[in-house]
């Protein structure tokens, strides 16, 4: 197994960008396009000749400044790099944490960012990508062991759902944010399956009026790398509405990470929220069998 550099190499030292909120926007904008776009502009609003010119950026209509969060989009989402996954390569990424606040609970909170290595360039994001398979089957409540047709959880799939992830791959990321933030990733928000070594992961999901992740499905799913295309048919929440596709699909889920905290934590010790931006994927697949109830409600 590839061990992780902890230490930044010296070419990572510089200023570093960000962009969340453009990001929110630019989900509105994927009905209109099947394909991630960037234009290059200079700063009088010019088109760029190369990207080497380039003061600004429009991503789908939508102003990124700078052009070092396109860049980032574009390795991260488009090109599917430095993703964590199963017999992957370590993820050339450091994981920051931005600063702590106190919410109305007294729990410390951040968001977390993410820089990622691009050409000897640092470009930061605030999301990663994981190989992932996300359950869109409907789950019920089961009050005892013989209640086996229990009421369904209304806002299931729609504000929230199970993403699978091997145990090694989620060892892995909680490595990487012990060596980013100082902090140690608690198992909160996640089920551990002991007999597949799988972790299901309670991940959240924005609901309209605000963007809803978007959801990609592999027109050529037999293709790999530079040769698979991706088309977006809806949000996960349409999607999961259609009895057809109420199944494990297998893909690469893009999230961002917040972390909290007892605001009296003495062992640095925190949970970690993930919540779903994009889901890129190439089929449903029979092999991993979804949790039908949810043990932790």
């Amino acid at each position: 197994m590839t061990m992780m550099n902890i230490g930044a190499p010296e070419s990572w030292k510089g200023s570093l960008t960000s962009g969340r909120q453009n990001w929110k926007q630019a989900c509105r904008d994927e009905d209109n396009d099947d394909h991630e776009t960037y234009h290059y502009q200079n700063e009088d609003g010019v088109a760029a000749s190369s990207p080497s010119d380039e003061k600004i950026v429009t991503c789908r209509g939508n102003l990124i400044v700078p052009v070092g969060e396109a860049k980032a989009l574009r390795h991260v989402l488009d090109d599917l790099e430095d993703h964590f996954g199963h017999q992957r390569d370590d993820p050339n990424v450091r994981f920051n944490l931005n600063e702590l606040r106190h919410d109305h609970n007294d729990s410390l909170c951040g968001d977390l960012s993410f820089d990622y290595l691009i050409d000897g360039e640092v470009c930061s994001l605030d999301y990663i990508g994981i190989d992932v398979c996300i359950d869109l089957t409907p789950k019920r409540i089961i009050h005892t062991d013989n209640d086996y047709g229990g009421n369904a959880f209304e806002d299931y799939g729609k504000s929230w759902a199970y993403v699978y992830v091997p145990e090694l791959t989620m060892d892995k990321i909680k490595s990487y944010v012990k060596a980013g933030t100082g902090w140690d990733a608690s198992d909160e928000g996640t089920v551990y399956d002991a007999n597949r070594n799988l972790v299901a992961i309670e991940t959240q999901m924005q609901q309209g009026p605000r963007p809803e992740p978007s959801f990609w499905e592999a027109s050529n799913p037999s293709k790999v790398g530079e040769d698979v295309q991706f088309s977006r048919i809806g949000s996960v929440q349409h999607v999961g509405s259609q009895p057809s596709q109420q199944g494990t699909h297998r893909g690469v889920a893009f999230f961002t990470v917040s972390l909290e905290a007892s605001g009296s934590s003495q062992d640095r010790m925190a949970s970690l929220t993930f919540t779903l931006i994009s889901v890129r994927t190439w089929e449903c697949t029979n092999l991993i069998a979804p949790i039908v109830h949810s043990p932790r409600k």
